[in-house]
């Protein structure tokens, strides 16, 4: 598809692109980029192979612009990316995609996007913003689904909450990778090495380079939140653990003597007086109580029941 940047993207032919004045836009699959590429004379040799396609990055060239886009699925993080590469020069930007997603954020741009002032500059700048634009709700839910589970931690450990804290984990891991390449993509196009760009235009990738600084920040928080949470439930379990320790303790150490009477008269000596008496029986009994009781009441003054 084709488009000519005026008061918003305008659809158009691919003749109009090279007659017209205006900056234009267009997406091609890499089939047609082998055949179209020599027409949009940009003066290079662009092989596009998507399954080498690894980073977002912009690599500048003696008159033109080239790089590459990975960027995450934001339904499944750490799923496959999107990706797709594009050359841009003074003219206009020719995105390479067999995915359908660059043609789909297009016609988003189309039909919701209105410019005062037209500019190669500001529909970049619309295109970044178009990639992140969920991103400060997601980083939202993650967070609160993260309080919930500290919540939970708090009344009872489980072994699903800790699951859902690794996958959150990994996830803020991938954005926070796809945030410090969109940094340095940001900053290479403020840098505007081949003047591609006006001086006073460069504030839009300013712009949305401080934009993107603080997703990052906001997932490097998060990402730090999941490992309290993680040492938090290995402290609960070592709590847990303690405890059950300490219960077996207390058993075993309240039926050590009782252990000891009992092995004491089960070895049945026959000059034992008390085996005569009628009072041995109720004192043997009297006796272990008193132990049991005596030990109950040691422990709760220790604090350790």
């Amino acid at each position: 598809m084709y488009y000519l940047i005026k008061s918003s993207l305008t659809e158009c032919t691919e003749e109009e692109i090279h007659k017209s004045n205006c900056q234009y836009v267009a997406t091609v699959t890499n089939e047609e980029w082998k055949v179209l590429q020599n027409s949009f004379d940009m003066g290079i040799e662009l092989e596009v192979d998507q399954n080498n396609i690894h980073s977002t990055k912009a690599e500048v060239n003696y008159d033109s612009l080239t790089g590459t886009f990975s960027v995450p699925s934001r339904r499944d993080i750490s799923g496959p990316d999107y990706q797709y590469a594009y050359a841009l020069d003074e003219k206009g930007i020719v995105f390479i995609d067999s995915t359908g997603v660059v043609e789909r954020i297009l016609k988003k741009i189309a039909r919701t996007k209105k410019w005062r002032v037209p500019c190669m500059e500001r529909f970049i700048y619309d295109f970044l913003e178009t990639i992140i634009a969920r991103d400060s709700t997601l980083l939202e839910k993650y967070e609160k689904e993260l309080d919930a589970i500290e919540d939970d931690m708090m009344d009872a450990s489980t072994e699903t909450g800790l699951n859902r804290v690794n996958e959150i984990r990994s996830d803020l891991r991938e954005l926070r990778i796809h945030y410090e390449q969109l940094i340095d993509f940001g900053q290479e196009l403020q840098e505007n090495e081949n003047n591609f760009f006006k001086p006073e235009n460069t504030r839009y990738f300013r712009l949305f380079t401080d934009r993107v600084i603080r997703l990052h920040d906001t997932a490097t928080s998060l990402r730090d939140f999941t490992m309290q949470l993680r040492d938090m439930y290995h402290t609960q379990i070592d709590v847990k653990q303690n405890h059950i320790m300490t219960l077996l303790t207390i058993v075993t150490t309240i039926f050590m003597p009782l252990t000891l009477i009992v092995g004491w008269y089960g070895m049945n000596f026959r000059y034992m007086p008390e085996l005569e008496s009628k009072w041995g029986y109720p004192i043997v009994i009297a006796i272990s109580l008193i132990i049991i009781i005596g030990s109950l009441w040691f422990f709760k003054k220790k604090k350790w029941l």
